[in-house]
């Protein structure tokens, strides 16, 4: 399977999960969705891959998968919804920063198979994550903003518009802080570091574009809330 193929059917699937927390679960739902999305994508990211014929990162869906959270969470349960979201993403990679750092500090026994390897992924999450999470903070604080003004300027009519004009510029800042911040500190080449921003944010641009409709299926449902 192409890696085109993985990333359309990868993001089907991450949407359609979102969906189902939501449905079953009401915010809390959303909650869980954004706290897996955060963790996982800081994992992720780390790995380069080649999709449509230029060089990007993998856990854009997953971190795109977060502004569509956050944007339910604001269109369905106000502003201040969608903030303490934004918080709990944020404590939760500083926990696992934190937790996997200190996991490392162990000293491996002769039985231990697994210490370099973990040290391969997670010796790099400290950069990784301080670099996410300045793109993070920044970026769902605008998206929250942005979205909520669209939204009382246009009384809650196209949704479309404030889902993707929200998103779209929110990712485009995003990006930035994140693509510098993780060149500066070591994580990806500088060489690659252009092609990469141009890349990933395409992608989010596409991602975004394609949850729209998931974002209006949602908004049809009456959640169960817990």
């Amino acid at each position: 399977m192409s890696n085109e193929a993985i990333f359309f059917s990868f993001l089907a699937l991450n949407l359609t999960v979102l969906l189902l927390l939501f449905r079953f679960f009401g915010r809390l739902g959303l909650y869980v969705s954004i706290v897996l999305s955060i963790v996982l994508c800081n994992i992720q990211v780390l790995k380069q891959v080649d999709l449509f014929g230029l060089h990007a990162t993998l856990g854009n869906v997953l971190y795109a998968g977060i502004f569509l959270a956050t944007d339910l969470l604001n269109e369905r349960y106000g502003k201040k919804e969608a903030r303490k979201g934004v918080l709990i993403g944020f404590i939760a990679s500083v926990a696992m920063m934190v937790y996997m750092s200190i996991a490392l500090l162990y000293t491996p026994n002769e039985y231990d198979m697994m210490h370099e390897h973990m040290a391969a992924i997670f010796g790099l999450v400290p950069a990784i994550t301080f670099a996410s999470l300045m793109a993070y903070v920044t970026s769902q604080l605008h998206d929250v903003t942005v979205y909520h003004w669209l939204r009382e300027r246009t009384q809650g009519r196209m949704l479309w518009l404030r889902n993707n004009l929200s998103t779209i510029t929110s990712q485009l800042l995003d990006t930035a802080v994140f693509t510098g911040l993780a060149t500066l500190l070591g994580a990806f080449p500088a060489e690659a570091a252009l092609e990469i921003f141009l890349m990933t944010w395409i992608i989010k641009i596409l991602i975004a574009v394609l949850d729209t409709p998931f974002l209006y299926i949602a908004v049809r449902f009456t959640p169960a809330e817990r």
